[in-house]
């Protein structure tokens, strides 16, 4: 029954959090906490926060996880698209410390048998290549020797007229031409025969030729584009300096027969060598992927269980060990109402390790603010994100999430009332509720898509409540439907009063009079607003003050009932001063002032018909009156009997309730905490009564302290020291809340007249939308017509969907963001608190994969 109450109060505010001291053998320390990262319920406070990370006592397993890890990188690296990673719905089970040696050995052996594959692979890649090149440059050699039949007469010499005759004279021996071939890349080829011209003094000739066939780098596997160049010379001077550049523009030389035979035999080895070097590659590449194929189907477990090995040594390097060196002792952060499945999962935890000793769980006292933990699902999960993204609350403060529920889709929805944008956007969130288990198998890395997805519930109660509030505007894609039948309609004896058919037929505009018998039947619409104002000339001005008056009464609501809320939070600290000084004038003066407002405002409605509109008095210049205490303007009459009286009543209480909450309040806690110091000094009083007098007076310090931006919390923070009482910094924060408060009271007001500012602005944009594009489509009653309509309304659904739904929806939804963080948390919201991070291997492995 404790329990029960415990998990249903958790829904209001956050979980009630203990923090306590385990005590653990050694032997069954590391099978205890991965039990509780199985769990995922503790959060692990370091208690080794001054030692250096490289003196913990389990460093060396968290480096040799470190090593697992790299050589796990490799492998998938290696792996990349070709072989892809057979993966399993569910976790495996944590390993025990044991099974490190053996991943290990076969991890380092895989490792190492595939460095030999790639050295020896990449090795023969490169004789492959070499041989490719030389391939080439034999072929380009040898065209270019039966085609360069007809050289320059001076080229070899002044005595010669060709290479043969050169080349067979004794004098041609001494004077003999010498070539250079070999291969470089295409980029490089420019500069390259720049140098040598100036290099040589022009006293060489180059030719190049493009290789057909791009070629592969054996190490990046780039592609490469390169030419075969041929060099001739004379002279050992001449050929030194060629060898020199071409190892500086790094091109390949190749050795290179002089005779066309056996330029041909050598090319003949080659063409054999590649075509054995090609055989050896594929089986050495089958070799690789037949072990790649071996491991991808252990790697994704491998690398599950590595990240878990590490993630225990890490929460192990934090707890302290006594000096027996037998026992471990950690402080863990644990819910409450988890106690029982703590226990549990430890005593697991202790049978698996075959230990015999019970892990014991012991409550300790502490000063420090516990972290706060609000339990969530996949419904509540995207509404606390929205009240977390403001900041995380305090310990066991209100939570605004639960509310948030109903009042963000329903404030979004008042600015975005259209039924018929409304159902496509409740059609789109159906299709993600209902295929959400196959969304999320396919975890897309989409981060817009998965903004969306996670945010699907309320995009679904944002659907739902778009359609109620478009059908009390009555508003569907800008048009109105007429499903009960206008109030306002003119009979057949009113015509012939005044109107004549002509007149009927003929005018532009007709202008319908309440107050006329006939016209009016007396009777509202039953449910949201008369079609009859969707063609009315004056629809805008009617809409104007239906709408400014409804977000004034929503906005009013929602900041009294914030201010309500703070209460709640009074009630459950025990802060009776904050209570009777903080709240009460608070609520005082919200209530004479701006909920006297709404007061006026349903009671002009009620009072005031449609036959008797046009003598009702103006709200505005009475709420301006009543603070300037000004009643003599006779044209504007008095809403009820005694107006002046009330309101100059409600006036007077609001001001009182000023120094009502600046004043008296710092004066108290002052006298008390003088009181508690008084009582310290005495003789003969116990020390727990002023102890707790005194944290008491310290605490209220602290939330006075807090309040300079929030009515509620005292419970915010990570310190374990009290802070000393100061009477002129509670002074300071006390004024700042104070005219905070009241001068936010005004603009705030002012603020949630954005709900009538978008909803004109979304319904104007889609009545110009019809106009500008659907109008145009239906004007035409033929076939052209009908393809015409067809066109325009493909156009009119995509600017529907990209500005209406999109645009203005995520518009929309901003300023509803906005309107609950600053006009409705700061009423009883700190959000100073720190979040509850349990250590949980779910947590961990998909946050690295992410």
């Amino acid at each position: 029954m404790h329990r029960r109450k415990c998990k249903m109060a958790s829904v209001f505010r956050s979980e009630e959090m203990c923090l306590s001291q385990l005590f653990l053998q050694v032997e069954s320390a590391y099978c205890c906490v991965a039990e509780l990262g199985e769990l995922g319920l503790v959060q692990f406070r370091d208690l080794n926060a001054n030692v250096n990370s490289f003196q913990r006592k389990f460093v060396n397993e968290v480096r040799r996880c470190e090593s697992l890890e790299r050589i796990l990188c490799f492998l998938e690296s290696e792996m990349g698209n070709c072989v892809p990673l057979l993966k399993s719905d569910k976790y495996p089970e944590t390993p025990l410390p044991r099974e490190m040696i053996d991943l290990e050995v076969v991890l380092e052996k895989l490792e190492g048998e595939l460095n030999e594959a790639n050295q020896n692979l990449q090795a023969l890649r490169q004789n492959f290549l070499e041989l490719t090149e030389l391939k080439h440059l034999l072929k380009k050699t040898q065209d270019f020797f039966e085609t360069e039949t007809n050289l320059p007469d001076d080229f070899f010499n002044e005595d010669t007229s060709g290479l043969l005759e050169l080349r067979s004279t004794p004098a041609a021996v001494a004077a003999k031409l010498g070539f250079i071939a070999g291969v470089i890349k295409r980029e490089r080829l420019v500069p390259f025969e720049r140098l040598l011209w100036r290099a040589c003094r022009g006293n060489i000739y180059l030719r190049f030729s493009e290789m057909d066939t791009p070629l592969e780098d054996p190490v990046t596997k780039e592609e490469m584009k390169k030419n075969v160049f041929i060099i001739f010379y004379q002279g050992e001077q001449l050929r030194q300096k060629i060898k020199k550049i071409c190892d500086g523009f790094r091109a390949t030389v190749y050795p290179c027969p002089e005779s066309a035979g056996e330029r041909r035999e050598m090319a003949a080895g080659v063409n054999t060598r590649i075509e054995d070097l090609n055989t050896v590659i594929t089986q050495t590449e089958s070799h690789v992927q037949r072990l790649l194929k071996e491991a991808s189907v252990m790697v994704w477990s491998w690398g599950i269980k590595v990240k878990k090995m590490k993630a225990i040594y890490h929460i192990l390097n934090s707890c302290n060990i006594d000096v027996t060196q037998q026992c471990m002792i950690a402080e863990i952060w644990f819910p409450v109402a988890d106690t029982g499945r703590i226990k549990r999962a430890l005593n697991q935890g202790m049978e698996r390790s075959g230990s015999t000793i019970n892990p014991i769980l012991t409550a300790i006292q502490t000063k420090m603010s516990p972290p706060t933990f609000n339990r969530t699902n996949k419904f509540t999960a995207g509404f606390q994100s929205i009240v977390d993204a403001y900041g995380v609350g305090n310990y066991r403060e209100i939570n605004p999430a639960p509310y948030t529920i109903i009042t963000f889709p329903f404030l979004f929805a008042v600015m975005f009332g259209d039924w018929g944008h409304g159902t496509v956007m409740l059609a789109f969130a159906l299709w993600m509720v209902i295929n959400e288990k196959s969304l999320l198998a396919q975890k897309s890395d989409n981060e817009i898509w998965n903004t969306f997805f996670s945010g699907r519930y309320l995009i679904l109660l944002m659907g739902i409540f778009s359609i109620y509030t478009g059908f009390i505007y009555n508003d569907c894609f800008s048009k109105s439907i007429n499903i009960f039948g206008s109030s306002w309609h003119v009979r057949p004896m009113f015509i012939k009063g005044n109107w004549t058919e002509q007149i009927l037929h003929s005018a532009e505009a007709l202008q319908l009079d309440a107050a006329l018998p006939g016209v009016y039947s007396g009777n509202p619409y039953p449910f949201g607003l008369d079609p009859i104002w969707n063609i009315a000339k004056n629809k805008l001005t009617f809409l104007n003050s239906y709408k400014m008056k409804m977000s004034v009464i929503v906005g009013i609501t929602h900041m009294v009932f914030g201010v309500i809320l703070s209460l709640f939070n009074h009630i459950y600290f025990k802060r009776t001063v904050s209570i009777v000084l903080q709240f009460l004038p608070e609520m005082i003066f919200i209530l004479c002032l701006f909920g006297y407002l709404v007061f006026m405002i349903i009671f002009k409605w009620c009072q005031y018909g449609a036959h008797d509109a046009q003598y009702a008095p103006s709200i505005l210049i009475h709420f301006i009156n009543m603070f300037l205490f000004s009643y003599g303007d006779e044209s504007n009459l008095p809403l009820y009997e005694h107006q002046q009286e009330v309101q100059s009543f409600l006036v007077i209480f609001a001001l009182i309730a000023i120094p009502w909450m600046l004043l008296i309040k710092p004066f108290i806690l002052r006298a008390n905490h003088l009181k508690a110091q008084h009582m310290l000094k005495s003789p003969g009083m116990s020390e727990s009564p002023t102890g707790d007098i005194e944290v008491e007076i310290i605490k209220d310090s602290k939330i006075a302290s807090q309040e300079d931006h929030s009515g509620g919390g005292g419970h915010g923070g990570h310190d374990d020291h009290e802070e000393e009482f100061n009477f002129g910094d509670i002074c300071v924060h006390q004024a700042i809340h104070t005219i905070e408060y009241c001068l936010g009271c005004i603009s705030n007001t002012a603020s949630y007249l954005r709900l009538w500012a978008l909803s004109l602005a979304h319904a104007q944009l889609s009545d110009v939308l019809w106009t500008m594009v659907m109008r145009y489509g239906l004007a035409n009653s033929t076939w052209s017509g009908l393809i015409i309509a067809f066109v325009l309304f493909a156009v009119f659904a995509v600017l529907t969907i990209a500005i209406l739904l999109i645009m203005e929806g995520l518009s929309a939804f901003l300023h509803a963001l906005r309107l609950h963080w600053v006009e409705f948390q700061n009423k009883f919201y700190a959000g100073s608190g720190y979040a509850f991070t349990p250590f949980s291997f779910k947590t961990i492995i998909e946050g690295s994969d992410d």
